[in-house]
């Protein structure tokens, strides 16, 4: 287990490090480029339809016929998107890369929304209706369409089975032990009472919580799309409003801070030893691939998964999706990834001797560096704060992970294949919930980087597709729809 495990990191460091950074960040450039600055030129329409649409209860082509609503496959998205590395993957990166990392957060999120608007497209133009009479579409599809025989067949499949591996079963296997953690951190710390699985001490409230969060995924799960999309579209403005509040009162309370926040970011990004007392002692290197990955992985521009929910959304045209998807990034990492740096590096916790740091000088990482900048403003509720937040984040990104599963699920083997889905799907939680393994994690990491592979290959392939798309747009789709400009 150990060999499999430093095979699975010296992998996974590879992947994220060279080839998917090289692959994502240029391919962002490419697509700035390709589509004239999308990210800048649709921004106002995607943010206007995203916003309209929390007041609208449906839109044309209702869910029941044709997919489901243009902010219902926001929403899913987002769902995905932001998950627990939204409250632990910004204080890793300022952890490993300095406070400089979130600059480069910033770069790669905008790069990254230009190459999710291609993915949102594409998915709209090459959705298609299953075998089971409902609108399905995502990377399996345009990679098909592009590579025809049976090295399109290959590659999809490829594709199919990485992204169920990654994120239908040991994704979400890692999001429902990320809930118990942080709920036997807030509310069972003094508890240690359970039985022994796999070599860990497994307590019986860990055991309890991941059964009651598979009995409620079950019942949202058998509802298929239409469930998943109702819950999402209630649960996602909720729970991202009460985090962004909960943190911008922290900001609040700190505001004469604010000034020192950005310009320690915007040095750290360039010089990160000259900020913070010089305790981060990583090069500049350190800092742009700490926040160029955890943006990239953190908003999924790239990785081919959000394409699964943009192709269920019921729109006039391709690119109105398109649009939307731009937004989710902009949700995802400006708003919500975002709050959690302001949130450290505002209350000034990364300064040396301050509580961020453990006995031994070494800084805290991932959420226990969230939960010290909460704890600062909120005592020992910032904690029970970042525990209902766990909670909200990474249900949602079971809900949104399971969709995706299922959607290459049916593409590998038919609808039928659904229901043994949803119960291995369960399994996973309930297993995960209880598994403290590092394995599990690498595994996901190592499947969730493979899987980005197929999907960039198929839309740069594509990129002449997404650029015909958005020419008819503008000359012809909004000549005859003036509301629309």
């Amino acid at each position: 287990m150990e060999l499999f495990n430093t095979i699975l990191t010296t992998t996974n460091d590879f992947l994220t490090g060279y080839v998917l950074l090289i692959a994502l960040v240029g391919g962002g450039i490419w697509f700035t480029v390709q589509t004239g600055f999308v990210q800048i030129r649709e921004f106002r329409n995607g943010f206007r339809r995203v916003f309209g649409g929390m007041f609208r209860k449906k839109e044309s082509g209702g869910a029941k016929k044709d997919g489901i609503s243009s902010f219902q496959a926001l929403t899913t998205a987002v769902a995905a998107q932001v998950g627990t590395g939204n409250l632990a993957g910004a204080a890793t990166a300022i952890a490993t890369g300095g406070p400089g990392a979130i600059f480069w957060m910033w770069i790669s999120a905008f790069l990254g929304m230009a190459t999710i608007f291609c993915e949102a497209t594409l998915a709209q133009v090459y959705r298609t209706t299953g075998p089971d009479g409902k609108v399905t579409g995502g990377p399996v599809y345009y990679i098909r369409a592009v590579f025809k025989g049976k090295g399109g067949r290959v590659l999809a499949a490829f594709f199919a089975v990485m992204i169920t591996l990654a994120l239908g079963f040991f994704g979400n296997a890692v999001q429902a032990n990320s809930i118990t953690d942080a709920f036997h951190t807030a509310f069972f710390s003094s508890f240690n009472e359970g039985f022994q699985f796999m070599g860990e001490l497994v307590t019986w409230d860990d055991l309890i919580i991941g059964i009651l969060l598979a009995i409620t995924a079950w019942l949202i799960f058998g509802g298929g799309i239409t469930r998943i999309a109702a819950v999402t579209e209630k649960l996602v403005p909720i729970m991202a409003c009460f985090y962004l509040v909960g943190g911008l009162i922290i900001v609040l309370l700190n505001i004469q801070n604010v000034p020192y926040m950005f310009v320690t970011i915007v040095e750290g990004a360039f010089n990160p030893q000259a900020v913070c007392g010089g305790v981060f002692g990583v090069a500049m290197k350190e800092a742009v691939k700490k926040g160029v990955a955890r943006g990239l992985f953190s908003n999924e521009a790239g990785m081919g998964s959000t394409p699964n929910a943009h192709a269920q959304a019921s729109v006039a045209h391709p690119v109105q999706q398109g649009q939307v998807a731009i937004v989710s990034v902009f949700i995802d990492t400006f708003l919500v990834l975002n709050m959690t740096a302001f949130v450290i590096i505002g209350t000034k916790i990364l300064e040396p001797g301050s509580a961020a740091y453990n006995s031994d000088g070494a800084i805290k990482m991932g959420i226990s560096l969230t939960q010290t900048a909460f704890n600062s403003v909120y005592g020992q509720a910032g904690s029970i704060f970042i525990a209902i937040c766990m909670l909200f984040f990474a249900f949602s990104t079971i809900l949104g992970w399971y969709f995706f599963g299922e959607t290459n699920i049916k593409y590998l083997f038919g609808p039928k294949a659904v229901k043994p889905y949803i119960i291995v799907v369960c399994l996973f939680i309930v297993l995960g919930s209880m598994m403290k393994v590092e394995t599990i994690w690498n595994m996901s990491d190592c499947f969730n980087s493979l899987m980005v592979v197929p999907n960039i290959i198929g839309v740069f392939a594509l990129t002449g597709v997404v650029k015909k798309t958005y020419k008819d747009y503008r000359d012809n789709f909004l000549p005859n729809h003036p509301e629309e400009r």
